[in-house]
């Protein structure tokens, strides 16, 4: 990242609080503004701190952290929330989504991938682990049948399907570049395209609107 990222966390468990403060706090690219036990302050927590991106556990006492999300998406949708949990469990998956929820990570995930993960989230990525990104394949709607080739032309091109399709198959962007033989910088530049081709702002739309009208 070439601008400073500023980040909150949220997390109730103190070492793991501990440890993701000391991973945030030794990159030069990111700026640690609090880690905190709770968000049932969120909103006013937002409003002093003004973070880029919010570390949010999904589960601790009071409020949870898919209401701290929502609360926060609704005094600053510009804020981009990435979920920490324990365990892939469909329906905790399919809030976090619902509620707009701009990535989701295993909290077992290895340190640097949580680092690339703030990286890609702030790119305009939706970093997911691939144990998650299955999951949330299984809670959209089966495809609905592939419209005529007349009202998809001009839509996406060749290259841009291609690249959608592993976006829908949870692939990363270091993962897209490397299958496609592309720079990541080529992989973000399509994946612009594809968001202001299908009118959505996030991958997870993209990937819904993909599977409901079978677009890969």
């Amino acid at each position: 990242m070439s601008v400073s990222a500023r980040v909150l966390i949220y997390e109730d468990n103190p070492d793991l609080r501990a440890s993701l403060s000391q991973l945030l706090g030794s990159s030069s690219d990111l700026e640690l503004l609090a880690a905190l036990s709770n968000c049932t302050r969120a909103e006013e927590d937002v409003r002093l701190y003004q973070p880029d991106v919010v570390l949010m556990d999904i589960d601790m006492p009071g409020c949870t952290g898919i209401e701290g999300l929502r609360r926060i998406k609704q005094v600053a949708p510009q804020v981009q929330v990435v979920m920490l949990t324990v365990f892939e469990e469909n329906e905790r998956v399919f809030e976090a989504v619902c509620a707009g929820a701009d990535g989701y990570l295993l909290k077992k995930t290895p340190p640097i991938k949580i680092l690339e993960a703030i990286g890609e989230v702030r790119s305009g990525g939706a970093p997911m682990t691939p144990a998650i990104a299955r999951q949330v394949l299984r809670l959209f709607p089966k495809p609905m049948p592939r419209q005529q080739p007349d009202e998809q032309n001009g839509v996406l091109s060749a290259r841009e399907q291609e690249i959608l399709r592993l976006l829908v198959e949870g692939y990363s962007y270091k993962m897209i570049a490397a299958d496609r033989g592309i720079s990541i910088d080529t992989v973000r530049s399509h994946i612009k395209k594809i968001y202001e081709k299908l009118h959505v702002r996030s991958m997870t739309e993209a990937v819904s609107k993909a599977l409901r009208q079978g677009l890969t």
